[in-house]
């Protein structure tokens, strides 16, 4: 068969490949995109979306319990798991078709399949074979899964969305932020949970603050946490049940054993090699700050090249890729003061550097702290607390660091994210009138402090 020609091909239908291939579509370029799954990428399909449509389940026993300190009475209130994954399941059909709608009206020719680059120009779907001057890998990350005696009785976050059932009693290996959210989730919907990590401490890379206190309030949710822990083997019983030893000898039950131990760049069977393309020492595509590869015509965005795994920070790097080498527009994603949230519960809004790498970076600083609970509980024997942590460079008076954990944290931190981008002074902030009632007029508020360095 002959070649089909394009000036561009997209390899992976996520976020930031789908928005790489409508940018340039819109300037006049021959675009294809190829996916072998559905269009939408982690995020959409397996990731952020339904992630979140979980946690918003989750939490309406206890806006429930709350309701009667208010007044409310609900009457035979009952939970069906089957029911959230098929609205849920339907919601993510829906998107998927609004991706592909979306690629369509650009004009981008999409090719369903798995491709595989033949070199550094051809790009081989099914029986296909596609010809571009440039190409454009945009493959996403997967589960990483440990090797061990009995691994494949576990599942993934990719699985966790499809099961049948909702476990009674669950292990969740791990202690990132894939971990904790669905240790809240299942938690939420009344399955007890074990999160196991091998660390001493959850949320690696958080400001210690906001791990500290997330993990108090897990263990008053009634989460078990157990640390310095890893699991060596699983073994189905007839009873179903999976039976599970730790390294340390210990045995426990489970219905179900799911590892959120972290995930990998998918370069799986992509011909990399017929590329020439080397992979870095954690498995990632090597790029500049041009998302150009070694070999100049090819490119990589997203969680494929390991820089910064979000969603938004791929579709600025499809965007940024798309302008430079179709629209004339050079540009380069901005890596800096990239704000993020985990949706915990209670969950998480941060930008900025933690305490740790502001001391490194700034020296002398000034901590601001406030810790108390939101109005919404005060009705209520919920004892949730809210804290707020605000770091300021001692030297020149910038925020340099806004963490919050607590209800509604990443709504907020996602309007002061733009302060402390624009490197605004802790004056600046001072001088704004609050919105009250709130709990975000608390961060215009803070006056305590403690000076580090």
């Amino acid at each position: 068969m002959s070649e089909q020609q394009f000036d561009l091909i997209v390899i992976g239908g996520g976020s930031g490949g789908v928005r790489a291939a409508r940018i340039a579509a819109g300037y006049g370029a021959n675009v294809a995109i190829c996916e072998q799954s559905r269009m939408g990428g982690t995020c959409v399909i397996r990731g952020c979306v339904p992630k979140k449509l979980l946690v918003y389940a989750s939490h309406f026993a206890e806006d429930f319990e709350t309701a009667k300190s208010y007044g409310w009475r609900i009457k035979d209130a009952s939970f069906s798991w089957s029911t959230l994954i098929a609205n849920k399941d339907r919601e993510i059909d829906r998107l998927n078709q609004v991706y592909h709608r979306l690629l369509d009206n650009a004009g981008v020719t999409t090719f369903m399949g798995h491709a595989q680059l033949l070199d550094r120009h051809r790009v081989q779907v099914g029986e296909q074979t596609l010809r571009a001057k440039k190409i454009l890998l945009a493959t996403g990350g997967q589960p990483f899964t440990p090797d061990f005696s009995g691994c494949e009785l576990a599942i993934s976050s990719d699985q966790a969305f499809h099961l049948e059932t909702l476990p009674k009693r669950i292990i969740i290996a791990g202690g990132g932020y894939i971990a904790v959210e669905f240790a809240g989730i299942f938690n939420g919907m009344g399955s007890e949970v074990v999160l196991a990590y091998r660390g001493d401490k959850i949320l690696r890379g958080f400001d210690d603050d906001l791990r500290d206190h997330l993990e108090n309030e897990m263990h008053n949710q009634g989460i078990i946490i157990q640390h310095d822990c890893e699991i060596s083997s699983l073994e189905r019983q007839q009873s179903g049940q999976l039976q599970v030893t730790y390294e340390d000898g210990e045995v426990t039950m489970a219905d179900q054993v799911m590892f959120a131990t972290g995930r990998s760049p998918n370069v799986d069977n992509l011909g990399l090699e017929q590329a020439g393309i080397e992979l870095s020492p954690k498995g990632a595509i090597p790029v500049d700050d041009d998302s150009r590869t070694c070999q100049d015509n090819i490119f990589a965005v997203g969680d494929v090249t390991d820089r910064i795994n979000l969603t938004p920070v791929a579709i600025r790097e499809g965007h940024a890729f798309a302008d430079t080498e179709f629209g004339n527009k050079p540009r380069q994603a901005d890596h800096a003061l990239v704000p993020s949230a985990v949706f915990s519960q209670p969950p998480i809004g941060t930008v900025g550097y933690s305490e740790q790498l502001a001391r490194e970076k700034f020296g002398r600083l000034r901590i601001y702290r406030s810790s108390f609970r939101a109005m919404k509980h005060s009705l209520s024997d919920i004892q949730e607390k809210t804290l707020m942590k605000m770091i300021v460079d001692d030297a020149t008076n910038v925020v340099v660091g806004l963490h919050i954990i607590g209800l509604d944290a990443a709504e907020m931190v996602q309007g002061f994210a733009v302060a402390v981008k624009a490197g605004l002074k802790k004056d600046d902030f001072d001088a704004t009138v609050g919105i009250h009632p709130t709990s975000g007029e608390e961060v215009v508020t803070l006056r305590d402090f403690e000076v580090v360095e």
